[in-house]
């Protein structure tokens, strides 16, 4: 009777007596649910979000604005991106154990999905860290150490760096937050077939030590996005060395990366198109120490300035490949010369 007392006591207070495990996991289980249902603490960052304040999330990370608690519009967090010019929402990877550029590309050809710079959000909130490795490089470790084990300063770290824009509220925050937990991982997500859940669920209920299965299941995604930069080629008339293009891929690359940001109605103020002048202009920069040149641009992106803020990241091998390079480059040269 007192261990039952003190079970409503605890629940009364939002706080749980023991890790309970549920009847039965489906597919579309979440997995930080059973993650902690074995025994793991709960991140930093878990929230339980109501369904207001993921909506308002999804309108920052969609549109860069929402409706406030005050009832009112909120200002843009940047007034020249929004967070999914960069990041995808949807599972980019068909393996989640594995980063690689090469599958992602098919799985974003595949689904018809952009092929971008910064990893989805889908999952963001099961990582353990975020600008990993290389970033360091690029912001500095006074700007990174927060942001690399903490999702709530990543987000704050990403509007005002990334997108160029404002700080934002703590609400603001709090709201991305919430409707990055409506896109974290499933059962469904990790690949796990009826057997396994049934696996799961029979092994869960069996034993009390549950080590193992903590472990088996996050052998099937891995908890960071890694990050690594590399140089533009010593030569970029001879690009890098060893490697043939394959204009077909390259064909997805320009059509799934290069024209979701520069078509007419993208984000920036270089516009490409499929004619042959946009192809010709950029055969003709390959070889040049210039940010038009793809080589340049994709290896090292450009900075914001004082009076021209926009910018472009650059793709870490994880996000765009050497290869994959010069199959963008082997297309560009064969719709410069579409007759030859």
């Amino acid at each position: 009777m007192l261990k039952r007392w003190i079970i409503i006591l605890f629940a009364a207070l939002g706080i749980s007596a023991y890790h309970q495990l549920p009847q039965q996991w489906t597919a579309d289980t979440p997995l930080q649910e059973i993650q902690y249902a074995l025994g793991e603490e709960r991140p930093e960052h878990f929230m339980l979000p109501d369904s207001s304040l993921i909506q308002r999330g999804e309108e920052l990370v969609k549109y860069g604005k929402t409706i406030g608690p005050d009832g009112k519009r909120t200002k843009y967090i940047s007034k020249y991106y929004v967070c999914t010019t960069c990041h995808n929402l949807e599972q980019e990877d068909p393996d989640l154990r594995v980063s690689d550029p090469e599958t992602r590309l098919d799985y974003a050809i595949q689904h018809n999905m952009a092929f971008l710079q910064g990893t989805t959000f889908k999952g963001i909130v099961n990582r353990e860290s975020w600008y990993n490795d290389d970033y360091v490089r690029k912001y500095g470790d006074e700007k990174i150490e927060q942001a690399h084990e903490d999702l709530r300063a990543s987000i704050q770290l990403c509007a005002i760096e990334c997108s160029q824009g404002r700080s934002m509220e703590d609400w603001e925050i709090e709201a991305v937050l919430a409707y990055y937990w409506s896109l974290q991982y499933t059962l469904e997500d990790l690949g796990l077939s009826t057997e396994d859940i049934q696996r799961l669920n029979r092994e869960a209920q069996s034993s009390a030590n549950h080590e193992s299965l903590k472990a088996w299941l996050r052998s099937y995604y891995i908890t960071k996005s890694p990050a690594h930069f590399y140089d533009a080629p010593p030569n970029k008339k001879l690009g890098y060395e060893g490697l043939t293009g394959r204009p077909e891929r390259g064909k997805a690359l320009y059509e799934l990366s290069c024209l979701h940001c520069h078509q007419a109605d993208g984000v920036s103020h270089y516009v490409l198109d499929n004619s042959q002048l946009s192809f010709r202009h950029l055969e003709k920069m390959i070889d040049k120490d210039s940010h038009f040149s793809l080589y340049q641009i994709i290896a090292y992106g450009t900075y914001a300035i004082p009076g021209h803020r926009p910018y472009m990241p650059h793709y870490p091998e994880e996000r765009m490949s050497k290869q994959q390079v010069e199959d963008l480059r082997s297309y560009i040269e064969q719709m410069a010369h579409p007759n030859n």
